[in-house]
């Protein structure tokens, strides 16, 4: 299975006994919308609403951090969902949350794990079918269904993650190239941040590519083509190693899954803006690049 699929595609292989659906939708509390109310509302026909809020490690200093191995097989436990067969995942966001529920299934090494092209939005509007019901009544944790088969065993990939610390040594050093997926006036340090406490602006030296800069008009990912030359706009060197960021890594996941349509492969900032701004012994950049940054 290819990691992109079609709406057509999900079409045909809906029912099918080796095949999991998991609505990804996600939103930010300022937009005032409920993910799991509106997954109860309409969803893909048999699908499952994965609750990407809660996939979390809730015991991390790091706002929204990414969960533990152990805290993503339980929670995929209590779904009971069978990590060795196809899955497929949407949402219904305008932050393309989906992406970022692909980044934990790539970064524990589940195989098989797709996004749907375009997601609920582009499902719905060919007229395809949605059902209704709540997403209440998933077993507990202590009711979980084993989903690793014996002999398959999950483990995190190196090198898929950067820390507070990281990013401040890279400053210095430029190893890696730091791509923020947030708006412009964000980036530059025109508009207040959408969280209360945490500074205007960007980390110094980055790049800023909008998540959207990769996306076409209807929410689908553009060809491999545009994909890369909305990262050479930016100034992105695409042979050089990349690490992406945003406001909470959410939409850094959708340039880090741009990225593996065209072959390579990024890091995530997980903590990003909203554990960087939120510190305040930490430099901070504005406009476009600002003066005295690194390049």
């Amino acid at each position: 299975m290819e990691t992109l699929v079609s709406t057509q595609w999900l079409a045909d292989a809906l029912g099918s006994d080796d095949l999991t659906v998991l609505d990804a939708s996600y939103h930010l509390p300022g937009a005032e919308r409920d993910a799991r109310a509106e997954f109860a509302e309409a969803h893909i026909p048999g699908a499952r609403f994965l609750d990407l809020a809660a996939l979390t490690n809730p015991h991390s200093e790091v706002p929204s951090a990414l969960p533990t191995k152990v805290q993503f097989e339980n929670h995929l436990a209590a779904l009971g969902v069978p990590l060795d067969e196809r899955i497929v995942l949407y949402d219904n966001s305008a932050l393309r949350s989906s992406a970022r529920a692909w980044f934990m299934f790539h970064m524990f090494g589940v195989p098989n794990a797709a996004l749907l092209d375009g997601g609920l939005p582009k499902w719905l509007a060919e007229k395809r079918p949605a059902e209704s019901g709540s997403a209440d009544g998933e077993p507990e944790y202590s009711d979980a269904i084993a989903v690793i088969p014996s002999g398959m065993v999950l483990s995190e990939q190196d090198g898929l993650v950067r820390c507070k610390a990281d990013m401040l040594a890279n400053i210095d050093t430029g190893a890696e190239q730091v791509v923020d997926a947030r708006d412009a006036a964000r980036f530059r340090g025109e508009t207040p941040d959408i969280r209360s406490g945490v500074a205007s602006g960007h980390i110094p030296g980055s790049c800023n590519l909008p998540f959207s800069n990769v996306l076409n008009a209807d929410g689908t990912f553009k060809p491999a083509d545009g994909i890369r030359a909305a990262f050479a706009e930016a100034g992105v060197d695409l042979d050089q190693p990349i690490v992406t960021s945003c406001g909470s890594g959410i939409t850094a996941s959708v340039l880090l899954f741009a990225l593996h349509l065209i072959g390579r492969q990024g890091a995530l900032y997980d903590g990003s803006w909203s554990e960087w701004g939120a510190d305040p012994t930490l430099p901070v950049g504005t406009g476009p690049v600002a003066t005295g940054e690194p390049q």
